[in-house]
């Protein structure tokens, strides 16, 4: 059994992770992280039963006092950067979905757990559809080289545009040379009207309630447009994907990033 612990447990994220965790054959849920809860029974949290498995706030306890194997992060890039060294310096192996860091400072990261004989594995989106959405959107790119990307989200989610959206960017921009699109003229009547620019490419991020992730990416051409689309309509969605990330994650040292990399 693969021991497993959460950070953000008490989230809506960290609940459904620890749901998948307990339900999962091969894992072994035996911590739980959150800012909030204090002691409180992770089971009562998640309406599942957990023996012997309380919500801690300090993590530094945690890590002295509980076996883990590896840990996973779904909280807020502030944490992370704070957390994930602690965790890794402790030879746990880390899963994270968590957004708002540069390459650089996951790069780091992955040095600090190759020093620690450990791994980690970061992924902007778990969902299969996604991945195959941005692997779509990438090849189209080689055809129809203008494009425009436009993410949706809840409105709690704090970074934009979303790690999904950058990581499409960067695929289609392997395909496609930089360029400016749009009138050279063009102007904003409201600053931002545009939104993001990645290599002439825009970017648009949306946060309202009612939406998980979804993510569209729009091509032109003469006379034709072509729109790829992905949505989560539950966090269900990211869980197999997490899952297979908790149970493969100790196969290296180092990090390593994309689902697609861990996809048989």
């Amino acid at each position: 059994m693969i021991r497993v612990g959460v950070m953000g447990a008490g989230g809506r994220m960290g609940r459904e992770i620890c749901r998948s965790v307990v339900a999962e054959e091969g894992l072994e849920l035996v911590a739980a992280f959150d800012r909030s809860y204090q002691g409180m029974e992770i089971g009562a949290l998640i309406g599942m039963p957990v023996e012997g498995v309380l919500v801690e706030t300090d993590l530094d306890k945690l890590l002295d006092t509980v076996e883990i194997d590896v840990m996973i992060d779904f909280t807020v890039a502030d944490a992370m950067r704070v957390n994930v060294p602690k965790v890794l310096k402790k030879g746990i192996a880390v899963v994270t979905g968590t957004t708002g860091l540069s390459p650089e400072e996951r790069a780091e990261m992955g040095k600090i757990a190759e020093e620690n004989n450990t791994s980690m594995f970061h992924a902007a989106n778990f969902a299969i559809g996604a991945v195959l959405m941005m692997k779509f959107a990438a090849e189209a790119a080689k055809y129809m080289p203008y494009a425009e990307v436009i993410e949706l989200h809840h409105d709690k989610k704090l970074d934009a545009p979303s790690g999904t959206a950058v990581t499409t960017l960067a695929k289609i921009a392997e395909n496609r040379a930089p360029m400016r699109q749009g009138m050279e003229e063009e102007y904003e009547k409201i600053p931002g009207a545009r939104g993001g620019e990645y290599e002439g490419m825009r970017v648009h991020s949306v946060r309202l309630p009612g939406f998980v992730a979804s993510q569209e990416v729009i091509f032109g051409g003469l006379g034709q447009t072509l729109t790829i689309r992905h949505d989560s309509i539950s966090r269900e969605s990211f869980m197999p994907g997490i899952m297979l990330a908790a149970k493969k994650v100790q196969g290296w040292k180092g990090l390593l990033e994309d689902l697609e990399n861990i996809m048989d």
